[in-house]
């Protein structure tokens, strides 16, 4: 997937305004939950093949740097 490309969108108009893989109806909230009960990647992709593997890890990428970028560095 292209750096430059979004890689999640919101619109009021697609799944009442949640954040959805871009060009998919697919909420990135989704990806978390599967993760959070334990399932994996493949499983999530099997159920939304609309969602690439590479568009998957990139937005896992994107929530990681998020996390990296508010951790208090204060110790």
């Amino acid at each position: 997937m292209a750096a430059t490309k979004l890689l999640v969108t919101r619109s009021d108009e697609v799944m009442s305004g949640a954040v959805v893989f871009t060009g998919t109806r697919v909420p990135v909230q989704t990806l978390l939950d599967y993760l959070e009960e334990g399932d994996r990647l493949d499983d999530f992709l099997e159920d939304f093949p609309t969602v690439s593997r590479e568009h998957a890890l990139a937005v896992l990428e994107l929530a990681k740097q998020s996390v990296f970028a508010h951790a208090d560095s204060s110790g």
